[in-house]
Parts: C-alpha cells; structure tokens; sequence
C-alpha cells in the first residue's frame, strides 16, 4: 500500500484464540517445569521439508543443541552449534544450528542447554500446503461487495457484502453512478487499485500456469469451490471481473476506485463512502500504467481460463487487445491523486515497463507477430532492470514482462534476445544466492530492502529465484527461495511468524480495518505483515529507539501502517512462494 495518513482508531482486543491456547499449554508440558520457547531461538513455525536444509539460528551464546520430538522429548538429533556471525541488518550475533542430515516426519523442537527450546515446528512432505491454504483463504476474506463467511473453520470471521454502491469521481471524466461492485479491498484499507491488482492477480495466474498441477487438488473453502475451476483460478476471477469493470469503452482503465479519503477502522459493510471511480483529472482520464496492467493480466487470463470457460477466456482477450490499441495512442500517462482526494496513489513516472509486461504477455496469447516487435524493439533497455538490488513489484514490472519472453520458448521468438534474458537473469538469481549464503539469517535482504513493504521484498526474491530455476534448474534456486520462507515463517530476529494465525507465534496485530473492529480475538487469518520499516513513516516507528538496525525497525501494533499493514501484492508473492516450494 502507498503512504496514508492514519485515523487513530479504539484497539480491539488482542487475546490468544482458545486453539493457540491449547497448542502452546500441550507443547509447553513438553518443556521442562517453568521453561517456555525463548525467542533466541528463530525457527521456521511451519516446519522444514523432508528433504531439504534444516536451519535453525540461535541467537545467544551457546556450544551444542538438540532436537526434541515433541511428544515424549526424546531427544532424535545432536549438533553443534556454527561458528557466530554478527547480522548488521538486526544487530544480531547468530550461531546456527544445522540438523539437514534429519528427515523423519513428526513436530519437533530444539533445545540448546543454557538458552532454552524452540517453538515447535514440523519436518514432513507437505508441510506447507495449509499455509498456502490460508494465505489464498486471505484473498477470499478481502473480497468486496459480497458477503464473505470464512465458516465453521473460523467462527465468526464474517461480513455481509459491502460497497454496492459507487459513483463516477468527476477526476474520471464522467458523471453520476457507477457500481463497479466486485474486486479485493487492497491493503487494510478498502480501496481497489487497478495497478496493484494487475501485479497481485497476475503473479496469481503465473502461479497456476507455472504450478498448476499441485494447485489443481487444493479446495479452498469458497463459495465456487466444485464448480470445475482451480480454486485458485476461481478466486483470481473475482479480482480480475472488477478490473474488467474498470476499462471503459474506449479501452482505457480508470486507476482506482477509493473513497475520497480513508475510513476509520471500521468494518466493510459500515463504510457509507461514496466508492468513486477515479481518474487522472483531464484528458484522457485513464492511465496507462492501469490500461497496460489490464492488458497484461487480461492476456494471461485468455490463456489460462480457456480450458474451463471459452467465453470469459475469449472476454479477457478482447479487454487485453483494445487496452492494448489505447496505450499506442497513449504511451505514457501517468496518475497523481487529483485535488481531493488522499486515498493511495500507487503513482508512477514511466508505463513503458507496463506496456513491455503486456506486449510480452499478448505475443504469448496471441501469437501477433506485433507484439513480438514492439517488444524486441523495446526490451534491451530494460535488461539492466533483472539486475537491479531489488526484485519484481507493481511498479517495477519489466522482470515480468522480460522473464514471460524467456518463458515462452515460441516459434517465432528471438533466441537472441531469449539468450539474453536468460544471462541477465540467471547472473541475478546467482548474486542473489551467494548474497544469501553469506548472510546470518540466510536471507537475500539487503540493508535497503528494509522498506515499506519488505516482507513482500522477501517474497519477491523468492518468486525471482523460482522463476530463475525454471529458467535453468539449479537446486541452490530453490534453496534459497526456502530460506527467505523461512524468515517470513519465524526464522528472524523476532522469533515473530508474520502470517496471521499461522505458527505457535504468530503476529496479532495488522493494520486491517476488519481485524481492528470486529472485536474477535485474532485478527482475520493467513494474511501477511509488510514487516520491517527503517522508513518510520508512521508515529509508532518514529517513538522507536532511533538507533535500531533496519530489520529491527517493527512493531506489532494496529497503528503501524508503514510496518505491519497487509496488502495483496505482497500476499500475492508469498502465495507464489509458497506454490513453487511445495513438494
């Protein structure tokens, strides 16, 4: 999400739900009288695959470790801990423990004499298709202008369909009502921005093209569940028919549909602002980072809806080559908030990353020798971008564009330019690697990447580095995109899983309109925090001490929005991790 202002709203109530009571009160008489997990200890809450590296990083001085089996605290495994390296990202000194050798199934911890044990954690096949289950449940909770009912499985955690009702935005060049119903609320706020949907569905339909065939049997829960489409597929479609609504009939797309403002933390269905279509503000009145975005998912969308429904395959086809035509006629308008309104702006200077998204993703559908052109013609001075400190994002969308060209292996493609992209972006995906191998924590981030937003930095690299091994398949790809999941499920400085409701501890607090006043105890599950911050754009980050290292500029409380917001664009890479590492 962009910078907003924040209304200060009543906090709810922040107690441990009756399950995570019970895991903790079964797991904590395992411990020894009187001990508990100690957060010296970072482990992935989750769990580790079978098969793969077992990490868990210590960081308090100690000599050896043991790993326990949770249910009678035999003891199945003893090392000795790694030499310590200082972190400069936390300020932490880290001694790993490395138990990869390990690979019996079961739930598990880890005790090192002197500093305590571990939360527990599973080693296994699958250990991470429920995480994937509840973090794409978490788009369906997002769903706007329908009632939503997350069901017995969560109790509670409901709403009845919210803003039915909208209006053109005089920004938008026209006038009176406009129900554009449908589509996902963005972030904590309920907003819908075409330009982040265009990065979050269409990272959603690389996952299913890209990892469809362990996708295929996931059921999720939702209301189109066993109507012949991919669960995932299904819930894409809900975002992508609202972007569809917001093409107008000249082709062009509208950037956003807000509020003129934000709410205050209240539920969807209580929110009475007018829900406006904006524009630019004068002519044309669409942009063409919008207009290229819908081209490029909507081209994506013609191909992979087509085996289970020809008409809105054919639909989305028709949408992708006429926001194609509007952006020949306009190359480059850009959005800023017109006067009065101050909801996200999700601006941007240049669309021609978006236009080379779209190209590249049309001459995969359509085969247009066209496309393929301009794209050729256009693509060499984007190379530079796969190298870039930091990965893929909504505004930065050249690595799609020239990743789906290599991608394509089709008649016509130039090999040159294929040989290319594949140099640029496999030299990348290894400095990601040895960057990641020299880190404490074992993750790709850099000092910088501590921005808005840097969980979903961690996801991205890891969506590089996986799309980076089907280019050319390398073990140590997949490894390290392992290990920035890792970070995210509690292997980092905090001891802290930032996915809500997931791992014996789990981050309670997001910034998220319903989580704040539904008054349930846990906010709603699966969702991602943006993570550490050393921006401090809001009043929590700021009171922190002011010489935090940046992984450790983070609180989680609801009023931190530059740190501990949720938002689908990042909830959209994680979920891509997640698919390309399960077994």
């Amino acid at each position: 999400m962009m910078l907003k202002p924040y209304q200060e709203p009543a906090r709810g109530p922040s107690s441990i739900p009756l399950k995570l009571i019970f895991t903790c009160l079964l797991f904590s008489c395992f411990l020894r009288a009187g001990e508990s997990p100690t957060v010296n200890i970072k482990v992935d809450q989750v769990g580790y695959p079978s098969k793969a590296a077992k990490i868990v990083m210590v960081s308090a001085s100690g000599q050896t470790f043991e790993v326990k089996r949770a249910g009678d605290q035999v003891t199945v495994f003893q090392g000795k801990l790694g030499a310590a390296a200082t972190d400069a990202n936390s300020g932490d000194t880290i001694e790993a423990a490395d138990f990869s050798e390990f690979q019996q199934p079961g739930t598990y911890y880890l005790e090192v004499p002197g500093v305590g044990s571990s939360w527990p954690f599973r080693i296994g096949p699958d250990v991470f298709s429920r995480t994937y289950y509840l973090a794409m449940r978490a788009f369906y909770g997002q769903r706007c202008g329908t009632a939503v009912d997350l069901g017995p499985e969560f109790p509670g955690y409901k709403h009845p369909a919210c803003h039915l009702k909208g209006a053109f935005d005089a920004s938008s060049g026209k006038s009176g009502p406009r129900d554009n119903v449908g589509g996902w609320h963005d972030a904590g706020d309920y907003g819908r921005y075409v330009v982040n949907s265009g990065f979050s569905t269409g990272t959603l339909l690389w996952a299913w093209e890209l990892f469809g065939r362990r996708l295929a049997p996931i059921k999720l829960n939702i209301p189109e569940t066993g109507n012949g489409t991919p669960d995932i597929l299904n819930e894409a479609r809900w975002n992508l028919e609202w972007m569809l609504k917001m093409q107008d009939a000249d082709g062009g797309v509208w950037h956003k549909q807000t509020s003129a403002h934000f709410p205050g933390f209240i539920m969807p269905q209580d929110d009475d602002l007018t829900s406006l279509v904006i524009g630019t503000g004068s002519e044309p009145y669409k942009s063409t980072c919008a207009t290229a975005d819908l081209a490029a998912v909507a081209a994506i969308a013609a191909r992979v809806y087509a085996p289970f429904d020809k008409e809105f395959a054919a639909q989305n086809q028709r949408a992708a080559l006429e926001a194609w035509h509007w952006t020949e006629q306009h190359p480059n308008v850009t959005f800023r908030n017109p006067p009065g309104i101050s909801t996200g702006d999700y601006g941007d200077w240049e669309c021609g990353d978006e236009r080379l998204w779209a190209a590249s993703e049309l001459w995969r559908t359509t085969r247009d020798p066209a496309y393929n052109r301009y794209f050729l013609e256009n693509f060499s001075k984007y190379l530079p971008n796969l190298r870039q400190p930091n990965p893929a994002s909504w505004s930065e969308l050249a690595p799609l564009g020239l990743w789906a060209y290599a991608l394509s292996n089709l008649p016509g493609s130039d090999a040159q330019a294929v040989a290319e992209i594949r140099g640029q972006a496999l030299a990348a995906a290894h400095e990601i690697v040895d960057r990641t191998r020299g880190n404490p924590y074992h993750i790709s981030m850099e000092a910088r990447d501590f921005s808005w937003g840097s969980n979903g930095q961690v996801a991205n690299y890891g969506m590089q580095l996986l799309i980076s091994n089907l280019l050319s398949p390398d073990p140590a790809f997949i490894e390290t995109a392992l290990e920035n999941l890792h970070y995210l499920l509690g292997r980092n400085t905090f001891s802290l899983s930032f996915v809500t409701q997931v791992g014996a501890n789990p981050f309670h607090h997001p910034h998220h309109r319903p989580s704040g006043a539904d008054n349930l105890p846990e906010p709603w599950p699966g969702m991602l925090s943006g993570g550490p911050n050393a921006g401090r754009q809001d009043a929590v980050l700021r009171a922190l001490p002011p010489n935090l290292p940046p992984a450790r500029v983070y609180a989680d409380e609801q009023a931190s929005y530059a740190s501990n917001e949720i938002c689908i664009n990042w909830q959209a890479a994680f979920v891509f991790l997640l698919a390309g590492v399960m077994d």
